[in-house]
């Protein structure tokens, strides 16, 4: 008998075709966006580049801020409204309310849909958030320590403006009724937890242990 394409489990729940396993794996391999991914990358970098290189094309600080900040703000505005979007599925933005208070609002997709997110596009994503603003805080101790106080005000622009991406799609991937307090206070909790577990099932076992050996009897000789 030729074997079926699909197995029926109970009845109800249909099993996936022999293979599709490896072609999902295969396309969240690949790039879906690649617009969006060279987006994503070409502003940070050239605002980056730009304010290591912009003294050898001109000795003017005011053009070498504007460029810069400009690049940033391509970069602020491509991130939050777009490429966070595509890559991720993360989406973070905020509104005033006719009361006048206003609202952060941090969305993640869920369900299927989950699954157009590629696992190279999440990677390329979060690396190049947390790599550029690592770089810009790199570049902060270095104004501080060279006393360059002109560069200052950039290296701030490029940390807050990086940093508040960073920070709204981190919210996003945790939750958004979670605070970064909570999830850090959660995680130490388990690990200790886990490690009071490991600690007491290995006394347990080296009780158990000595309980089992039974005393030698003496042996006396006449």
């Amino acid at each position: 008998m030729a074997a079926t394409s699909s197995v029926i489990m109970d009845g109800t729940e249909e099993v996936m075709n022999f293979g599709d396993e490896e072609d999902i794996l295969e396309r969240r391999k690949k790039v879906k966006h690649p617009f969006a991914v060279f987006f994503h990358l070409i502003f940070r970098s050239a605002s980056i580049v730009a304010y290591l290189f912009c003294g050898w094309f001109s000795s003017s600080f005011i053009a070498s801020f504007v460029v810069i900040v400009l690049f940033l703000s391509m970069d602020f505005w491509t991130v939050k409204n777009i490429t966070g979007r595509l890559l991720v599925g993360l989406r973070w933005w905020n509104y005033i309310d006719e009361s006048g208070a206003s609202h952060w609002v941090y969305e993640s997709r869920k369900g299927s849909s989950k699954s157009k997110v590629t696992a190279v596009e999440s990677r390329v994503f979060w690396l190049s958030l947390v790599s550029c603003q690592i770089v810009w805080i790199v570049l902060f101790f270095g104004t501080i320590f060279t006393l360059n106080f002109e560069w200052f005000m950039v290296v701030i622009v490029g940390i807050v403006m990086n940093g508040a991406n960073l920070y709204g799609y981190i919210r996003c991937k945790i939750g958004a009724k979670k605070s970064l307090r909570s999830v850090a206070s959660n995680f130490l909790g388990q690990h200790i937890l886990q490690t009071l577990k490991g600690s007491v099932s290995s006394t347990t076992e080296t009780t158990s242990e000595n309980v089992n050996e039974k005393p030698s009897e003496p042996k006396f000789s006449i």
